[in-house]
Parts: structure tokens; C-alpha cells; sequence
């Protein structure tokens, strides 16, 4: 086996066979090499950059897994210090091009489609996740600039990010701004010189500032003066450490620092940075009063990579977990004696292979919906994209934590156990549900603002699940007509939902959004089975998710029904404990 991330008889495998099989046989990714942007990306290329990055994440990238969850990034004197390692591999990382693979080649990208960084991100993630995050924040600022900034600023910032050899921050959260981002205090005042001094602080900045490149380029909302309220008058600026030199070198140290690290669950590789900003220097990006747009360009992306960050941590749980169960000899069992032959491990197991299957065709069904959106302009690729984010993102997270928890369980009492490495996973991962915009607001976004077209990006997928369940019929017609009928059924109950007041659909977003994630693991497990003519596996995979895990969309859209009824039923009074 390849090397990796070693602990308790386990190396940590990349996925890219599973992501292979998920791009050529499940999701509609021979559309994006059809294109002319994207003619150059046919499977030659993929699996040329799946099996390059997948060596780098096994060989380097997963041997810190361990190390950097034991020594955290800590701020010594004013500057962070990343875990030992770090250095190195981002070195590794950034010299083979791989911030930039999706980059546009004009600042010296790879120009290849999103789906294959999303794909990179899986790997690294499951290598990973603390030092996954940080080529994660670049590349959503590169998005993010090459977007809506300037000329002059893209060809300064993009070389600089895309190399590597600088990195990109997010600045949102502030103390009394959190979700609510139109609460932000932090200001702006324009300079004279086509600059703007920028103050205030900043919580939970990812990768705020490291030791592992030259320069940090913070992208920072803050306002103007007699800006309007709420997010209708945030403006995005790009503030760096460094204020370049005329000739793009880093120059002086601009006034803004790190107050404090935060001391957090998991994820202790990734330097999570209180940041204050003293007038500092910083440059417009986009218009006036419009930073939000600016802004979630950045955070879509942002949010399909946490999504597929629930993916690969899961994928990683499950091996370990998988392998343990395989030499653990414990009671009476057939076959090899190992646990791995008890009727419940047996069905866990299953169960984690299953979920991560479902939640990663999700993640790359999304992330090709963005790439034919950018390659053809089409409004529906976009509504597309636009409808499973919130779906990808909860639902990817939520799988990322339910599998790491299982993997744990199969360890048993040796799960409790850090020497074992299974508790990192769930520690890992957890923050995958709370930021990017809570699970419960991706729901909120899916019922609200992607509902907002009376449900026809949810009629089409259904109707593409209906199609393919009734193409399914002749060769596997109990698991056609399973997925068939799930899809009819969460048509009737979106026909029902679209219809109500927000707050009924609010009250029941969380079930809805399941749901749905449930009847399209459903519909891609059933594309899985039908590639390889109902045989192998595969079908016997696709067969365990629809019988057995698919059927809880039934319960779920029964909440649905319930709106908001009952719900403030109890007085906060009644809550109290």
C-alpha cells in the first residue's frame, strides 16, 4: 500500500478510482469536456492530475494528519507558526501548480474545470483537512478577484496567488456579526489615492496569517462612510500583510496584525486568527456598496469545497475504520473471526460506504453544473449549480460527521482512545456543519432564495430522477421503481412547499434539504448499478442505500408537511432546562 497517514494498522488511500468512476459513469462531465473551454480536459488529463495529486496527498500531505493535530500553528511573537511539516509540503503543494488548476492561464493557472479542483480538494481533505483549508481560501479569493477586480489588481494579486506564493484569507465574522454578515461595524475611508484605510476586527479567519508563504491577502467587508444599512452598503476590500512594492516584491508591513489564536475542538493544524485592522491599507474590489456579490462568489465555492471536506474526511474515516474491523478478532464470527464478519459492523460499514458515495456524486454533480455554467452561460447549468450548493454543502458535512462518529463505534472502546486516530476525524470535522453558513441556513437558502423560481431547478432534477428510474425498470425494476416513486413522492411535497409562507418553509427546511439528498443518492446509486449491467458490487451497493437508507425520505417529508405548526407550541419559558 502507498504511504501515508499511518496509525493502528492503516495507510490512507486516496479516492481517486471512486472520483474516476463518479465523473465517467454517474455525472454528466463528458458535457464539460464537449465544451471549447474545456476541450483539453478529457479523461487523459483527469487521470493524469487525479493520480499525480493522489501520490502527493498519500506521500505527503497524510503524514501530518497526526502530527499537526498534536502540535497546532501557534502565534509566537506576533507571527504564526505553522505545525511541523507544513512548510514543506505547502512548498511541494504550490510548485506543482495545484492552487491554480482551475485558475485562468492568462496569470499562469492551469485553466482546467472546477470539478477537478473539487476533486484535489476531496483527496486533500481526506490527507488532510487542517492543511487542506489553506489552498481552499486561495482559490476562492482567485475566483473572487478574477471576477470583480480590477485590472491592475489582477495582474499584481493573481500570479502571486495562483504560484502559491501568496495566499488568500476571508474576513466576515466579527464579534456581534456573525450569520447576520449585515451587522458588520468594520469601516473604510478612502485615502485620496485610490486606496482606503480599513478598520476593525475580524473572528474566525481561517489561515489569518502563516509562515508558509510570503505574503497573506486578506479580502475584508467592511463600510463606508453613509453607506446604507445592512448588506446593501458592504463594500469587499483586498487589504495584504505587506503593501507590494511597485515591482510586486512584498514591502512594508501594513497596519493590521494577529491578536489571538483560537483554541478549538479540531483542526489544530489550521490557524484559526482574531485579526484587527488599524488603518490599514487595502484596495476596492468590485463597486461601492456591493461587496456581497463580490463576496459570494467566493463563498459558493467555498461552500461546495466544505461539502466535499465531509466527503474526503469520511472516506478517510471509513478506511480506518474498515481496516480495524478487518484484523479485529472479538466473539464469535464466520469466516475470518474478525469483527468485520458481525451482522452490525457488517451493516455500518455498509451503510458509511454508502453515504459517501451519495455525498460525493452530489458534490461533483454540483461542481460540473459550475463548469457548464461558465463554459456555456446557460441559465439553466446555473440554476442548476445554484439549487444543490446548499444541498452539497449540508448534506456532504453532515455525512463527513455521521461517518467519522460510525467509524469511531466500530473502533469500540478503542475509539475513545486518541492514540488511535479516530476521534481526530469526528473532532476534524465537525466545524464542517457550523461554518460556510450553518447546515440550518443552507436549508434556509434552499427553500427561500432557490425556491424563488416557483421550483423549477427542483422540477428538472426530478424530472431527469424519473427519467432515469424509468429507464431502470427493465433491468433492475425494484430499484427503479423505489427511486421512481421517492422522486413523485418529494414532487408532491415541493409542489405543496412552494406554495407556503417563509416561515412554514423555514420550520421544515432542514427535513426538505435531507430529503432531497436522500432521493438523489438514491438516483446516482441506481446510475451506479445500471453502468455496470445490474451486476457486481456496485448493485449490491445501490441496492443496501435505496432499501435501506433511501426510505427515510418518507419520514423526513412527513415533517415537511407539518410546516410550522406546533413549533412555538413551547414558550422560551417551557424551554428552559
Amino acid at each position: 500500500m502507498p504511504s501515508g497517514r499511518k496509525g493502528f494498522g492503516m495507510t490512507y488511500k486516496s479516492s481517486m478510482s471512486e472520483i474516476g468512476f463518479v465523473l465517467d459513469k454517474i455525472v454528466a462531465y463528458d458535457a464539460v469536456v464537449e465544451t471549447p473551454v474545456f476541450a483539453d480536459a478529457g479523461p487523459e488529463t483527469v487521470m493524469a492530475v487525479l493520480s499525480e495529486a493522489g501520490r502527493l496527498c498519500e506521500d505527503v500531505i497524510a503524514p501530518l494528519n497526526r502530527t499537526s493535530d498534536l502540535t497546532p500553528a501557534r502565534l509566537e511573537n506576533g507571527m504564526v507558526r505553522s505545525s511541523p511539516g507544513f512548510v514543506e509540503a505547502y512548498k511541494a503543494y504550490a510548485s506543482g501548480g495545484w492552487v491554480g488548476v482551475s485558475a485562468s492561464p492568462e496569470f499562469g493557472g492551469m485553466g482546467l474545470p472546477q470539478t477537478l479542483t473539487i476533486a484535489i480538494s476531496e483527496m486533500l481533505a481526506g490527507a488532510c483537512m487542517a492543511f487542506q483549508l489553506k489552498p481552499l481560501l486561495s482559490q476562492g479569493q482567485i475566483e473572487a478577484l478574477q471576477h470583480h477586480a480590477s485590472d491592475a489588481l489582477k495582474a499584481l494579486y493573481l500570479p502571486k496567488l495562483i504560484s502559491g506564493e501568496w495566499s488568500g484569507t476571508m474576513n466576515l465574522t466579527e464579534p456581534q456579526a456573525g450569520s447576520d454578515v449585515g451587522a458588520i461595524t468594520s469601516r473604510a475611508i478612502a485615502n485620496g489615492d485610490g486606496t482606503y484605510a480599513v478598520s476593525g476586527q475580524k473572528i474566525f479567519i481561517t489561515w489569518g496569517d502563516s509562515d508558509l508563504v510570503e505574503n497573506v491577502c486578506h479580502l475584508v467587508l467592511a463600510r463606508l462612510p453613509d453607506a446604507p444599512p445592512g448588506t446593501k452598503g458592504i463594500s469587499l476590500f483586498l487589504v495584504p500583510k505587506y503593501v507590494p512594492n511597485e515591482d510586486g516584491t512584498p514591502g512594508v508591513a501594513n497596519t493590521l496584525r494577529v491578536v489571538s489564536l483560537e483554541h478549538k475542538l479540531g483542526i489544530h493544524g489550521s490557524p484559526t486568527a482574531v485579526m484587527e485592522y488599524d488603518g490599514a491599507t487595502g484596495w476596492l474590489v468590485g463597486e461601492e456598496n456591493d461587496g456581497m456579490a463580490a463576496m459570494f462568489t467566493m463563498m459558493n465555492m467555498a461552500r461546495l469545497n466544505v461539502g466535499i471536506q465531509g466527503v474526503g474526511v469520511a472516506e478517510a474515516a471509513y478506511q480506518h475504520a474498515h481496516a480495524y474491523a478487518a484484523e479485529r478478532k472479538q466473539g464469535k464470527a464466520a469466516g475470518t473471526g474478525a469483527i468485520i464478519e458481525h451482522a452490525d459492523v457488517r451493516r455500518t460499514l455498509t451503510a458509511m460506504k454508502a453515504d459517501i458515495f451519495a455525498a460525493r456524486a452530489i458534490a461533483f454533480d454540483c461542481a460540473v453544473s459550475f463548469d457548464m455554467e461558465t463554459a456555456t452561460d446557460a441559465e439553466d447549468w446555473r440554476a442548476r449549480g445554484a439549487f444543490l450548493t446548499p444541498i452539497a454543502k449540508a448534506f456532504g458535512s453532515d455525512v463527513g460527521m455521521a461517518v467519522a462518529s460510525d467509524g469511531l463505534q466500530v473502533f469500540g472502546g478503542m475509539g475513545f482512545i486518541e492514540e488511535t486516530g479516530a476521534a481526530q476525524f469526528l473532532r476534524d470535522v465537525r466545524i464542517a456543519p457550523i461554518y460556510e453558513g450553518t447546515n440550518g441556513i443552507q436549508a434556509m437558502d434552499l427553500v427561500g432564495r432557490k425556491m424563488s423560481d416557483g421550483g423549477d431547478a427542483a422540477y428538472r432534477l426530478l424530472d431527469e430522477i424519473e427519467a432515469d428510474a424509468e429507464a431502470a425498470r427493465g433491468t433492475l425494476p425494484r430499484l427503479g421503481e423505489a427511486v421512481w416513486s421517492a422522486a413523485e413522492t418529494l414532487r408532491e411535497t415541493t409542489e405543496w412547499l412552494v406554495d407556503q409562507e417563509h416561515q412554514a418553509r423555514f420550520a421544515t427546511g432542514v427535513p426538505y434539504l435531507r430529503a432531497f439528498a436522500r432521493v438523489l443518492g438514491g438516483h446516482y446509486h441506481l446510475k451506479a448499478a445500471m453502468a455496470v449491467s445490474g451486476q457486481g458490487p456496485r448493485t449490491a451497493l445501490a441496492r443496501f442505500y435505496i432499501r435501506r437508507l433511501m426510505p427515510e425520505h418518507a419520514s423526513l417529508l412527513q415533517q415537511v408537511r407539518e410546516g410550522a405548526d406546533g413549533l412555538y407550541d413551547l414558550s422560551v419559558d417551557d424551554l428552559v432546562a
